[in-house]
């Protein structure tokens, strides 16, 4: 292809065997771009996140196929909903360039449709001379740990293409909220903890997500001494440790949960059916569920989990624990029995994780009031924007950077631009 003078470019669909873009390998086989399918917030930061090529290509949906594009069709619906979602990965980290994909006859047929794409694409170009390169704020880095790492950044609990199984849309959750969330993400595996002394420098949380003895959380791999003193040190030492699901979970030395002592909760198998189990208490009124506006939704949840001497129950239902913190040392252990993408799940993962991380004042800091309305901040090149996430007005506080807030009303979906 270069020997034709021509770029050569890869379209990262379903299947990438041989091609895993966060391989180190990755950046020798000459590609010069990447395109991709944008199905929401992971999908896309799957793509803006790829090193080693020159630039990056969202394709986003509908697809100008006839499944949508059909009399009584109502693309502009899913195209809206397609940018909104997409679009608070892409204020972390934008991709270069956007497009669409399919039959341009189909879309032809649908003026609005297309008037609606103009609208994107001026949004798109106005978003990205605004952040000019500039890293947005963070307010915490996280490191989520499993058996891949970086090898299957924003892809470690993907069904292709943004489609969740019953099994797993409790996980995915996790880091389609983290896709658009303040926090600098790493993905770090089991391997780095223990070939990389300091593979841990600059994490202030730790999240381990998924079902037990499985890759996502690690398995067998908690039986080798140094990667549960690794962790253990970490959250001793005044780090955090956030677990969703079964973080840990491994039959081994009476214990499933091979993280129990941090996260301050153990899930029964059957070997402490004789063990007396008094707290229950149910402690609501706490850092983390200020915000919710209901019962929290757990998804699948989880069967069997109970609480530890020491620890604080938030939330339990039927005597089985959803949500609970630990201390541990200098450090903090949050437990959840599992988070499907939600606003409300995304404020209350936020709230989560700058608990854990002794980080509560960092709360009113580029933050809106209502978990609908996100702040994304570019210190750098001097602009903040307040980005409405859903198709319908919204009213929230805004808060700046030096925590203090004016009140705002914004029309569906409205991105409105400030200087810092």
């Amino acid at each position: 292809t270069h020997e034709l003078g021509k770029e050569a470019m890869m379209f990262l669909g379903d299947h990438w065997i041989g091609t895993e873009p966060y391989l180190e390998e990755f950046k020798s086989i000459g590609l010069d771009a990447v395109v991709g399918s944008v199905g929401n917030g992971s999908t896309l930061r799957l793509i803006s996140d790829i090193p080693g090529v020159k630039y990056t290509e969202g394709r986003f949906l509908p697809y100008f196929f006839p499944d949508t594009f059909h009399e009584g069709g109502d693309p502009v619906r899913e195209a809206r909903e397609n940018w909104v979602t997409a679009r608070r990965a892409i204020l972390r980290k934008p991709i270069d360039r956007i497009g669409y994909g399919g039959y341009l006859k189909l879309a032809c047929e649908f003026p609005e449709f297309i008037d609606y794409v103009e609208s994107v694409c001026k949004e798109f170009r106005e978003l990205y001379v605004h952040i000019n390169g500039a890293k947005p704020y963070c307010a915490k880095t996280v490191a989520v740990l499993n058996c891949w790492g970086r090898a299957r950044s924003w892809g470690c609990h993907m069904v292709h293409h943004a489609l969740y199984q019953k099994q797993n849309y409790s996980y995915a959750g996790v880091i389609e909220a983290l896709s658009g969330a303040p926090f600098d993400v790493r993905f770090l595996s089991f391997d780095d903890l223990k070939s990389d002394p300091h593979a841990l420098d600059g994490v202030d949380v730790i999240l381990n997500i998924g079902g037990g003895d499985t890759a996502h959380t690690g398995g067998a791999v908690w039986e080798e001494p140094e990667v549960s003193a690794a962790v253990k040190r970490f959250v001793w030492n005044g780090g955090g440790f956030l677990g969703v699901g079964e973080p840990s979970g491994h039959q081994y030395q009476g214990r499933y949960f091979q993280m129990a002592p941090v996260l301050g909760v153990e899930k029964e198998t059957g070997f402490t059916l004789g063990y007396d189990k008094y707290n229950w208490e149910e402690h609501r009124f706490h850092f983390i569920l200020a915000d919710a506006e209901g019962p929290v939704d757990f998804g699948e949840g989880q069967r069997s989990v109970y609480a530890l001497e020491g620890a604080k129950v938030l939330v339990q239902r039927d005597r089985e624990v959803q949500l609970a913190v630990n201390a541990f040392g200098s450090g903090r252990g949050v437990y959840i029995s599992g988070l499907p993408y939600s606003f409300e799940n995304c404020r209350l993962l936020h709230r989560a994780i700058l608990w854990a991380a002794h980080g509560e004042d960092c709360l009113e800091k580029w933050f809106s009031s209502n978990c609908r309305v996100e702040v994304h901040a570019y210190v750098e090149s001097g602009r903040f924007c307040v980005v409405n996430n859903t198709c319908e007005p919204q009213s929230t506080t805004v808060f700046r950077g030096n925590r203090s807030g004016f009140p705002l009303e914004l029309a569906g979906g409205e991105i409105r631009w400030y200087e810092v």
